[in-house]
């Protein structure tokens, strides 16, 4: 009953509407009809949304548009187009449709809060000098994953998500906050935070972005629940911030030494620009609950996407185990065979120092190869136009929304050779260099690109390659008895595995 409301509401709404605004002689990209495209986005699940978008882009070409209501959606699912809108033209094509009223860098309107938000990000955290400060945070997670994939062995296999998501929960949570929390605490950040991403992931609160008013009156008991679990994400978050705060003014009166940055550190005297000191009615500074919002970001974008794409990664090296064998040798011909161990401890010194993941150019090409395939998201996040502009002769009005069609660009058969394929090889041209930022010419986005390019890209970059190549210096990964690596997809928050990878390890190290 409620969708077939919104229906109703939406077409008259836009036959008014888009008959008034859009009668005139510029065009939009070609397209399916208005009740079809409302039909498709108030009834498609996300699992079966993208096909569909596949065959439109088959019929109306790489950029189409699908309208709904009065907002004009428009997807491109070309890399030279894409390169085109993010870059050349960039400053048109950088804000963002309006949010849920969470205030973070990914959903910022661009504009000087965006770039105070996005700017301390960059330079506190994601600066090499504070990436490599973490360097024995990285070691003391890799300890945690390794120890728990030695007790948790079974003869029917592990299942690796599970330890992914919890080892990468821990390093984010460490940065974001600067202590080390037991596993219940840790689990208890993460179910919050997931419960976050499943709903919204699932389309289920996209109402309230599309109707803000109309949205939270017809649909009540869906705004109460998505007010919910923000509280509840909040009454978790939020004594975190205020423990870092007030134990960093206590050392600070006990005159103890610098500790180590963490992400809460940077957020508490930000000064945001003089327009939002009215606004937020905290003299200009975060809220609690703006910086809750800030640190479940943080932990959003470093922990799910990661955890995935490396769950990917290691499915392929599962599923081709000359790829595997190939990236071992390189490994042991940089730092040699690994240690012999003694029980499940690992020692902090026993592991591949990150310096020597720069000779190590064939993992590299493993882990670019695995986000082409595999992006944890098809799509990056919706760009809104700031201005009406022409591309290839169509008009893109003023307040459109543009989806980038990440996933497409990169299986295009124009640019890559057998794109269906895992095939490492083919990033090692050039002497391995390759430009994932797409600023001279975008092949694939897996981190987007232009000026909304992800700011955590390196550090993704480097946890992947971090990961990988010591799983797989440290263990032989193979298929149980009776498995095989199915690599179907499942729409969550992220693209992950159907059904989760399930592999036998075997120590490489003597005992």
């Amino acid at each position: 009953m409620e969708t077939w409301f919104i229906i109703v509401v939406s077409l008259c709404t836009a036959a008014l509407i888009r008959s008034i605004i859009f009668h005139r002689k510029n065009k939009l990209p070609p397209g399916p009809p208005l009740l079809y495209s409302t039909f498709l986005l108030l009834t498609i699940s996300r699992l079966k949304f993208e096909p569909i978008l596949i065959n439109l882009k088959a019929r109306y070409g790489p950029i189409f548009t699908l309208p709904f209501g009065i907002r004009t959606n428009i997807f491109v699912g070309n890399h030279s187009l894409a390169h085109q809108l993010l870059i050349q033209k960039g400053a048109v094509f950088s804000d963002r449709p309006k949010s849920l009223g969470m205030r973070n860098i990914s959903g910022c309107s661009y504009g000087p809060t965006w770039r105070t938000l996005r700017r301390n990000l960059a330079s506190e955290i994601m600066h090499p000098a504070r990436i490599r400060s973490y360097s024995w945070a990285r070691k003391w997670v890799l300890q945690i994953l390794i120890e728990r994939i030695l007790e948790r062995q079974e003869s029917e296999g592990i299942k690796v998500v599970d330890h992914f998501q919890y080892a990468m929960f821990c390093l984010l949570v460490f940065m974001c906050f600067g202590d080390k929390f037991d596993e219940s605490k840790i689990n208890e950040i993460a179910n919050v935070q997931r419960d976050m991403l499943i709903k919204a992931g699932s389309g289920r609160f996209a109402v309230f972005t599309l109707f803000p008013k109309l949205g939270k009156v017809l649909f009540r008991n869906r705004w109460k629940e998505f007010e919910k679990l923000r509280s509840d994400k909040d009454e978790v978050l939020i004594p975190l911030i205020k423990s870092r705060i007030g134990s960093a003014n206590s050392e600070g009166r006990l005159g103890k030494k610098q500790r180590i940055v963490a992400y809460v550190d940077t957020l508490v005297n930000l000064q945001l620009p003089e327009e939002e000191e009215a606004d937020n009615g905290n003299g200009g500074r975060l809220t609690d609950e703006e910086m809750a919002s800030m640190c479940s970001e943080f932990l959003n974008a470093g922990t799910d996407t990661t955890s995935t794409a490396l769950q990917w990664i290691m499915a392929n090296l599962v599923k081709h185990p000359s790829i595997q064998s190939k990236l071992f040798d390189e490994i042991v011909a940089v730092v040699g065979p690994p240690p012999p161990r003694k029980g499940v401890k690992l020692e902090s010194e026993s592991v591949i120092n990150e310096e020597d993941l720069q000779r190590m150019p064939y993992l590299k090409a493993v882990v670019l190869e695995g986000l082409r395939r595999h992006p944890p998201g098809h799509f990056v996040l919706p760009h809104r136009v700031m201005k009406e502009v022409e591309v290839q002769g169509y008009t893109i009005p003023q307040g459109a929304t543009i989806n980038f069609m990440v996933n497409e660009m990169g299986l295009d058969p124009n640019v890559w050779d057998d794109p269906l394929e895992f095939k490492p090889e083919r990033f090692l041209v050039n002497d391995g260099a390759f430009d994932i930022t797409g600023s001279k010419g975008i092949k694939m986005m897996p981190f987007g690109a232009g000026r909304r390019i992800c700011p955590g890209s390196d550090l993704a970059l480097l946890h992947l390659e971090y990961f990988v190549a010591n799983l797989i210096w440290y263990f032989n990964w193979t298929v149980p008895d009776d498995c095989h690596v199915d690599l179907s997809e499942k729409v969550e928050f992220t693209v992950v595995m159907k059904n989760p990878l399930r592999a036998q390890v075997s120590s490489r190290a003597q005992e």
